[in-house]
């Protein structure tokens, strides 16, 4: 979902040069802390950064945990169930709970790679913060949806390369990380999607309902599941409940538990060493075969490709 925010028009010729100077800052600190294509998780926790130099021929599968995505170069397109969004230079892109998604970097090169930074957001937190901010009450939310897309504002932008700066400083990764991360909190909370972030920090919320859903989904892939079991579990109605799990997740309680076990026989088979029959066993599956045909559907290429595939790439040295 596209957030609105202000027109072009409305924004002057001096404030577009300022966040072209704060882009490009963020941009070279981005630059110094991925010295190669790939992403890396920092030592402030919840912080990844990501140098990608290449437009995908192919969509990447992964597994997003709550977070805020920044686009600081280049472009990328993420899907999500039936949804699609674009994070290009300077927007943002919201998730409110873990998702399986599908990307694919978009407008890159060697000489202008993609940069991005992705923060995963605290729950706890946010409920903290949003008593503050949200003093007299949340506003009506309208229209929920897996993502929402807006614009990075300069403040906002400020506040991320601040947050960059800490991690020169050993002391400053452990005291002023958190603060700044706090700074970028409360602007997130007042910018044009802080409804939906808020809504993250309340416990009855429709959002966090789902949210406790995915946790058992998360913990128990492998077990079989009834969605009514899974409504009772959390006070809802069977209707109520798939209504709520779509319209944050984009995807029906049953695909998204295939969703978890495809991903996780993945890891078994990349990182464990399993071979594709004991992972499909490992992860909830009775039959190799439809193990196999779900797998080739999901990530567009069989169990045995996938593996070779992934060992001739860990074979392939950095630049």
């Amino acid at each position: 979902m596209r957030i609105v925010t202000d027109s072009p028009l409305q924004v002057s010729n001096q404030s577009k040069g300022l966040l072209d100077e704060e882009r490009s800052r963020l941009a070279r600190m981005i630059l110094a802390l991925a010295p190669y294509d790939g992403a890396f998780k920092q030592r402030i926790p919840g912080l990844l950064i990501s140098r990608f130099s290449r437009i995908d021929s192919d969509t990447v599968n992964d597994f997003n945990s709550p977070s805020l995505l920044f686009a600081v170069q280049g472009a990328k397109v993420i899907t999500v169930g039936q949804q699609v969004y674009t994070l290009d230079k300077l927007e943002m892109l919201l998730f409110p709970v873990a998702l399986p998604v599908t990307m694919q970097t978009t407008n890159a090169t060697p000489s202008e790679p993609f940069l991005g930074i992705r923060l995963d957001l605290d729950s706890r937190r946010i409920s903290e913060l949003v008593l503050k901010v949200y003093a007299h009450g949340l506003p009506p939310l309208g229209q929920r949806s897996a993502g929402y897309a807006a614009n990075t504002g300069l403040s906002i932008m400020k506040a991320v390369s601040r947050l960059l700066d800490c991690l020169s400083d050993p002391g400053d990764t452990e005291w002023i990380a958190p603060l700044v991360m706090d700074e970028i909190l409360i602007r997130i909370l007042r910018s044009p999607f802080g409804k939906q972030v808020a809504e993250m920090g309340f416990v009855d919320s429709g959002v966090q309902r789902v949210a406790k859903a995915i946790a058992w989904l998360r913990s128990n892939f492998s077990q079989q599941m009834k969605v009514t079991d899974l409504a009772d579990l959390m006070h809802m109605s069977v209707s109520s409940f798939n209504e709520h799990f779509k319209s944050v997740t984009s995807m029906s309680p049953l695909q998204y538990q295939k969703a978890l076990r495809l991903h996780e026989a993945r890891r078994l088979m990349f990182s464990d060493s399993r071979n594709a029959s004991t992972a499909s066993r490992q992860v909830g599956y009775i039959s190799i075969s439809q193990f196999s045909r779900d797998y080739s559907r999901f990530f567009g290429i069989s169990p045995s490709r996938d593996i070779a595939r992934w060992r001739q790439q860990e074979q392939v040295p950095h630049d």
